[in-house]
């Protein structure tokens, strides 16, 4: 396959949806059925080049499903997490196509869903920053909340019978309390990015029940990787780890690192959706370890890899907390373990030491050399 930058590259990868230019001018031509190929799965990703849809789209292509991903248009390219599918061959037999469109546009979406006529739908894309919904929350609510009712009513007017699947998230439980939270814990969210969620996962259920649709909720908690997003703190972690051994960064700033997450795996996670779509009926599953830990019990585990005391360069700041937080979040799998087969298989110690195993990389510091014994 040939080198495809700017424009070119995103003509070449939409060519379904004829779009010219993806900057702020974007013309969109008349749409033709497109000529995907016969008697594979279709599957539609939202938010394809994040960490979850960078995972599950490596995930279907292994399994032989035709993927279609929504990239919102851009004058900019955001494709880091799946250029390596993009340079593949799945884009020049036709198995990996990106598509222009954006989820706050009813119209691009039900246009989306008229031309890929998808098998199964896999709803990722969200502002899925709990920190900046506080800063925009008129944005987060449409994005993250009436995004999930866009696309539910695109299918339903279309009259498509695709598997769909809602991402949800644990900050939808927030301060319920209690031990562990599972598919009939309460919902009290403390951010606007809770309260979408639990808006996206409300009306997955509505469309479930009053028109017969295939609709299911993953309520997710907390997972990692490599491909985690640098503003969230377990990346913002392990990369400041990385830094600081190669002598690019001498301190880390933290808010609060007394609140307990339930930690796992992401790839292990897009797995636990796929699951959910194959089931026979549309229910909703919580995804988890069933193991919580503290912020700073990761940046300890984080800075012993390299041997390393975290207290000598760690620093608290106030400014970074939000306004209100969630103190204790563990999900209990058990459902997901008795109905789906699925369970987490990756530790939190060992999550960490990956994590921070890949960003040495990354600043160009070989681990062996580095990592301690575990």
């Amino acid at each position: 396959m040939r080198e495809l930058t700017g424009a070119g590259k995103w003509n070449y990868l939409a060519r379904g949806l004829h779009c010219i230019n993806f900057g702020a001018c974007a013309t969109l031509r008349p749409l033709e059925p497109g000529p995907w190929s016969d008697g594979l799965k279709r599957a539609l990703i939202t938010g394809i080049t994040g960490q979850d849809g960078s995972y599950l789209a490596e995930l279907l292509l292994e399994k032989g499903y035709e993927v279609h991903g929504l990239v919102r248009r851009s004058s900019s390219s955001s494709t880091a997490r799946i250029d390596h599918l993009l340079a593949g061959a799945a884009v020049t037999e036709g198995k990996l196509t990106l598509h222009g469109a954006d989820l706050l546009d009813a119209a691009s979406l039900r246009r989306l869903v008229e031309q890929i006529l998808p098998d199964e739908v896999y709803h990722l894309g969200a502002q899925s920053d709990v920190a900046a919904s506080f800063r925009m929350p008129e944005y987060t609510y449409q994005a993250t909340g009436l995004s999930t009712f866009r696309l539910l009513e695109a299918l339903r007017a279309h009259g498509r019978p695709a598997r769909f699947y809602q991402a949800g998230s644990s900050e939808m439980f927030g301060a319920v309390g209690g031990i562990e939270q599972d598919e009939n814990s309460a919902f009290r969210p403390r951010s606007p990015y809770g309260i979408a969620k639990v808006f996206g996962h409300q009306v997955t259920v509505n469309y479930r029940e009053a028109y017969g649709m295939f609709c299911a909720n993953g309520i997710l908690f907390n997972h990692e990787s490599p491909r985690r997003g640098e503003t969230f703190v377990t990346r913002k972690i392990s990369l400041a780890v990385a830094r600081i051994v190669a002598g690019k960064e001498a301190r880390l700033r933290l808010g609060n690192v007394a609140a307990r997450r339930d930690w796992g795996f992401a790839p292990e996670y897009v797995e636990a959706m796929w699951r959910v779509l194959q089931h026979d009926t549309p229910e909703d599953f919580v995804i988890a370890t069933g193991e919580t830990h503290s912020v700073e019990e990761f940046v300890a585990e984080a800075f012993d890899a390299v041997g390393l005391d975290w207290r000598e360069y760690v620093d608290r700041d106030e400014r970074l907390e939000r306004p209100t937080d969630v103190e204790r979040l563990q999900g209990n799998p058990g459902k997901a373990k008795r109905v789906l087969g699925w369970e987490a298989t990756t530790r939190f110690r060992r999550l960490v030491r990956l994590m921070v195993e890949a960003d040495l990389r990354l600043v160009g510091v070989e681990p062996e050399g580095v990592l301690a014994d575990p």
